[in-house]
């Protein structure tokens, strides 16, 4: 038996017919030069019934690698093809974007200005707009970041603690580590939450870049959650190559001294406590300081400018406690990195830029 067809799904002032894909521009504010700014939205309504998922990139608006994943997803998927609907966000953060910063031109941070009003600063009133339009539209988020300027992030899936339909569907995505971590006051994900909105938070790559690997990670990860809600067919090509590590905690490594840096650690790298992960030594390679691992897990981040000042965060792990048994699949991963140019929370995860 056929499932029924949908109603016309209504964002903003448009209507959308069943089997169609529409573009939306949504005002946001009127800016400096008295023209109105807009956050465009691609609707996918399928022809079944299904549930609402938005993706969404660049909520901060360097951080671009999203909006690479969302551009293929919206030239891949067809709405004859689909049940449910999917709202694409390529970029949420729209001025930040075109400034090609984190920020604002308010200096704020969108994703830690929800839920925002139509009456306040600009962050406030994008947030807003975010949040109302196409948020709330939702059962299920999935929101893609980046590391910061210099630094480079493993694919991982972040998810809030104690949610089974969350962690089955971080498995389901596919990347290579799941962190469970606490929300932050002010973010997108602590107000969905509250909301009764499920958010799959992605970091990968660097701000700024693309890379094949973190595209690659992306796509196919949203589609086999879409594949896990019965919104797409289950394609063989996209099966997962291993479950996915866990992790409830992190920590960053930071540099002894000041100088030049010589890693010999990288991100998907397995290592143990006490383990050597590079070296930092003066102008002339004098007094080198060695940098050891201070817990057994895996490697999700590292900073890629080898120049440092004393106290720089230089490496992000995640404590696994069988972490090089699973750190063999990772061999593969960590060539394609470069190829492509059971513990209690510690503390919350910063953001990228916390960390400097």
């Amino acid at each position: 038996m056929k499932s029924p067809m949908p109603p016309p799904f209504v964002i903003g002032e448009e209507s959308i017919a069943p089997g169609s894909t529409v573009d939306i521009a949504l005002p946001v504010t009127t800016m400096a030069t008295g023209y109105n700014s807009q956050l465009g939205v691609r609707v996918i309504h399928g022809s079944r019934e299904g549930p609402t998922v938005f993706v969404s990139g660049a909520i901060h608006g360097d951080e671009i690698v999203g909006t690479a994943i969302i551009q293929r997803l919206a030239t891949y998927l067809a709405p004859e093809q689909l049940a449910g609907t999917l709202l694409l966000v390529p970029v949420a953060n729209i001025f930040g974007f075109l400034g090609h910063t984190r920020y604002l031109p308010d200096r704020r941070d969108l994703n830690r200005s929800f839920p925002g009003t139509a009456s306040g600063s600009l962050a406030g009133q994008l947030a807003h707009v975010f949040f109302t339009e196409i948020v709330a539209r939702a059962s299920l988020g999935i929101d893609i970041h980046s590391a910061a300027v210099h630094r480079y992030n493993l694919p991982q899936i972040r998810i809030a603690a104690g949610n089974r339909r969350l962690l089955d569907l971080a498995t389901a995505f596919g990347a290579p580590i799941i962190i469970e971590s606490p929300l932050r006051e002010g973010s997108l994900r602590a107000l969905a939450q509250e909301k009764g909105v499920d958010m799959l938070l992605m970091e990968t790559g660097e701000a700024l870049r693309f890379d094949r690997l973190s595209i690659q990670t992306g796509m196919a990860g949203v589609l086999r959650v879409l594949a896990s809600l019965e919104m797409v067919e289950t394609d063989p090509y996209l099966h997962a190559i291993a479950a996915p590590a866990r992790s409830k905690k992190t920590q960053w490594v930071r540099s002894p001294r000041g100088g030049v840096t010589h890693r010999v650690r990288k991100s998907g790298d397995a290592v143990k406590e006490g383990e050597l992960l590079g070296a930092v030594s003066g102008l002339f390679g004098e007094e080198p300081a060695e940098i050891v691992s201070p817990i057994t897990g895996i490697i999700i981040g590292h900073a890629t400018l080898p120049v440092v000042h004393q106290g720089d965060a230089l490496f992000h792990i995640a404590r696994v406690e069988d972490a090089h048994d699973i750190g063999e699949k990772f061999t593969n991963l960590s060539d394609a990195i470069y190829a492509s140019d059971p513990e209690d929370f510690a503390e919350v995860l910063l953001d990228e830029d916390e960390v400097l």
